[in-house]
């Protein structure tokens, strides 16, 4: 007995130590602000004690009837996906971009609720704050859904969707083809693991979050130092990470079929055609769902077009707000 004891200690005393050894502590609020949310970022109070990092930006004449465009990011990443877009279409339209609950110098929702219409309201929230009242809303992966949901709850205030490799609508069945160049992603399958998800939460390498980006993209050279360092860093952001294994933790909450038929509103869905975390076969089922849309799949891309496909996504969105407001024609000499 006295050397079970003996051993089970010195492995309780070496477990301690690793932990001690390889664990990955919280960033500091203050450095991370510092490093991420200089100008033009803003923290905008939106109730129920959330203060939200968003960045507000649009044409430099001051013309403050210049069309709106609110954009969401995907899952545990951050405003900062958004910055080509950001860069070109801000001389035509008001884009506006935040960090939502649980990602970036937001932080953790202070209630722990991470549910599809918690996420919508926050949308909500951040819309009146900024005066908005009909926009284009527009998300990529994760933020796709909550741009969805938020249309469906609030119809009358959106005037046009952008999906970008978004989830939201009813899990398709994979084609052959999807199932073999589906490799998945270490980073999101160990949030969805039991027990493994609460060491994730204090030891989170920075090897692994290098090696879920390179899963969830096709064009490698989009993926720099700065870039993980980004991500690492806002998934230690305090709170990031609980509220990373409460999410994926959580159900599945897809919109109906029939809810998203009924989204009458112009909608552009632009999709990589390697996509191994949402495959383009989620893009083609939202095409043939939504009443009034568009469709463009990008070759050899996978689940961030915006970043990867950067100059062809633009152009494509360009021309699709064109065609909804002629008056917001691009300006021929931008990028």
């Amino acid at each position: 007995m006295k050397w079970f004891l003996r051993i089970a200690g010195a492995l309780i005393a070496v477990l301690v130590i690793a932990f001690l050894i390889f664990r990955t502590p919280d960033t500091d609020p203050a450095e991370m602000r510092a490093k991420y949310g200089g100008e033009p970022s803003q923290f905008v109070e939106i109730g129920d004690g959330v203060t939200v990092h968003l960045r507000d930006e649009g044409p430099v004449d001051g013309n403050s009837d210049a069309p709106a465009i609110l954009l969401l990011h995907g899952s545990n990443a951050d405003l900062h996906t958004w910055q080509p877009w950001a860069e070109a279409l801000s001389q035509t339209h008001r884009v506006i971009r935040f960090d939502q609950v649980g990602h970036g110098l937001t932080g953790p929702d202070p209630a722990g609720d991470y549910s599809r219409t918690n996420y919508a309201e926050d949308i909500r929230e951040v819309a009146d704050a900024m005066g908005l009242d009909s926009f284009i809303i527009g998300g990529n992966s994760m933020g796709g859904k909550h741009a969805l949901a938020f249309a469906v709850a609030y119809p009358e205030r959106v005037s046009g969707l952008i999906i970008v490799d978004g989830s939201g609508g009813p899990a398709q069945p994979r084609t052959a083809e999807e199932e073999a160049q589906d490799s998945g992603n270490i980073g999101f399958t160990i949030a969805r693991m039991p027990g493994i998800n609460l060491i994730a939460e204090q030891i989170t390498p920075r090897a692994l979050i290098a090696q879920s980006l390179e899963q969830s993209v096709s064009v490698k050279e989009i993926i720099t130092e700065d870039m993980i360092d980004r991500y690492w860093e806002m998934l230690r952001y305090p709170g990031n990470r609980a509220a990373t294994m409460a999410r994926f933790s959580a159900d599945y909450e897809p919109m109906t079929e029939a809810e998203i038929a009924a989204l009458d509103m112009p909608a552009f869905i632009l999709w990589g055609e390697e996509d191994r975390l949402i495959p383009v076969s989620a893009a083609r089922w939202l095409n043939q769902t939504l009443p009034d849309s568009e469709m463009v799949i990008y070759p050899a891309i996978g689940h961030l077009p915006q970043e990867e496909a950067a100059e062809a996504t633009i152009a494509d969105v360009r021309r699709w707000l064109a065609a909804q407001s002629p008056a917001s024609e691009p300006l021929q000499d931008a990028p």
